[in-house]
């Protein structure tokens, strides 16, 4: 069962940097990509966590593929250098906005999920 475990969220977590990669390339807004894929990916894992899907799938959309596609270490590193660019002010609602955000997706991901379980 490990084997299977691993293979799933290997699989899901390569799907999901594909993903990342091709929005970061789509939006081309420093930050904004950043921002979508963290929301975007607190949605989807709030959704996939509601539903009620097995322990592969779970693992494989959960921690393979949201896991993969958001992205903390890219929010951390946007924050930094808004910061850096004396937009203090800009930065912190830019981290803000984003926690706040992601918060609100899972949240509303779950509801949904919870729908259509």
């Amino acid at each position: 069962m490990a084997l299977v475990a691993a293979l799933a969220v290997g699989v899901g977590g390569s799907v999901g940097a594909l993903a990342r990669y091709a929005i970061g390339n789509a939006i081309e807004q420093r930050g904004l990509d950043t921002f979508a894929v963290n929301v975007l990916g607190s949605f989807a894992l709030g959704v996939v966590l509601a539903v009620g899907l097995g322990d592969t799938a779970r693992l494989a959309f959960g921690v393979g593929f949201c896991g993969a596609f958001t992205t903390f270490s890219s929010f951390a590193v946007e924050s930094v250098r808004l910061a850096e660019d004396e937009n203090v002010e800009v930065a912190a609602v830019y981290a803000a906005g984003t926690l706040v955000a992601a918060l609100l997706a899972v949240a509303l991901g779950s509801e949904i999920g919870a729908t259509v379980a």
